[in-house]
């Protein structure tokens, strides 16, 4: 079979390395493409495990903050159980008389 492959390059104007270069050429192609459809695959699992990571991860945010949030609802509760009370109002402080140490009073 092979003797009559050779046999019928050299009848033709193509040589036999011409035809084993396009087979090569062929074959590389093709575990070319191979290769990267099974790289293309292996990635989109990994970008699926990836999102799912995530999708976990933005619930369990999600949860930790409704608890912080319940927890800071529930701090004026606990401060009347303790007899803390309240502050009235809000404390300002004016600093525009304000000298840093080291400053003359001159200006």
């Amino acid at each position: 079979m092979i003797e009559r492959v050779i046999e019928w390059t050299r009848t033709r104007s193509a040589p036999l390395m011409h035809v084993v270069i396009a087979i090569v050429f062929l074959m590389s192609t093709l575990l070319g493409a191979l290769v990267l459809r099974t790289q293309m695959v292996q990635n989109s699992f990994e970008a699926a495990e990836v999102k799912q990571h995530i999708s976990t991860l933005t619930q369990d945010i999600e949860d930790d903050q409704a608890k912080l949030d319940q927890l800071v609802a529930s701090l004026p509760d606990k401060a009347d159980e303790m007899g803390m009370v309240s502050q009235g109002g809000s404390v300002t402080i004016d600093l525009n008389g304000y000298q840093q140490s080291g400053e003359s009073g001159a200006q």
